[in-house]
């Protein structure tokens, strides 16, 4: 099956200091590029994958559950750190879920998280509904393009496709049982007008994890796909300002260090 446009992933080779991005649930990579492209420019080593079952089509991703996407965003940070010195995460919406469960699964082998607008819970009270639901009804109007920015698009799926629904729900709830694990650097960046994720969301992530390096900041002109929104330019330059005071990297530091996982 042929991808979208723009839903392609990317990776590039830089310094010593990787970033690993993660796209958002019926998302692609189109929605992190430019922050891809940011990071890039400013000599990290950058991977951005696309999860499985996205990018194509919806029926594509029914197949799928949050253990597949996992395991690409997994990976992909494997690869990164067999070629880095430190690596970060970055993520948007539920690809912020899946960068929690690296987090605690790999501990200190990730030096710090940079979330936008995280998904860790539901926010529909008839989620309850999707276990038999799913089984009934294929799919349900999507989430994707809640973008204040005019003539700003996301390459993201216009259906969500309801035994994914169902898995991105079991998804949340690993993440949160495993929240106080969770303990490195976090940098948070919150839409107030988020259509999709409700501030619960943030609420919730902030007062269980152990992290003690913790800045949370608004997007006060964007909807849910901030990093293609009004504030992505403050999202870019901001987490490159964390990036840098977490990893300060020497000038002529050219080296990579074989660096494994746990």
């Amino acid at each position: 099956m042929p991808l979208l446009p723009g839903a392609e992933p990317f990776h590039h080779d830089g310094g010593p200091v990787g970033v690993l991005l993660v796209h958002g649930f019926t998302g692609s990579p189109q929605s992190l590029r430019p922050w891809a492209d940011h990071l890039a420019a400013a000599g990290y080593t950058v991977s951005l994958p696309l999860l499985p079952g996205h990018g194509t089509r919806w029926q594509d991703m029914q197949q799928t559950r949050w253990e597949d996407w996992y395991a690409e965003a997994d990976r992909a940070l494997r690869e990164l750190a067999g070629r880095c010195e430190r690596v970060f995460v970055a993520a948007l919406s539920m690809g912020g879920a899946l960068a929690l469960h690296l987090a605690a699964r790999h501990g200190d082998a990730i030096s710090g998280l940079v979330l936008v607008n995280p998904s860790v819970r539901s926010d529909n009270p008839a989620s309850v509904l999707l276990p038999v639901l799913r089984h009934l009804v294929p799919s349900l109007p999507g989430v994707a393009n809640d973008i204040a920015l005019a003539g700003a698009r996301e390459v993201g799926y216009d259906r969500t496709p309801l035994h994914a629904a169902w898995s991105l729900a079991r998804l949340w709830r690993t993440v949160q049982a495993e929240l106080p694990s969770v303990d490195q650097p976090l940098l948070l960046f919150r839409s107030p007008q988020d259509h999709v994720v409700s501030p619960a969301n943030s609420e919730l992530l902030l007062a269980r994890i152990s992290s003690t390096d913790v800045t949370e900041k608004l997007c006060e002109r964007s909807f849910h796909v901030a990093t293609l929104d009004h504030d992505a330019g403050t999202i870019f330059e901001e987490s490159l300002d964390f990036l840098r005071r977490l990893a300060p990297v020497e000038d002529d530091a050219t080296t990579d260090a074989e660096h494994h996982l746990g």
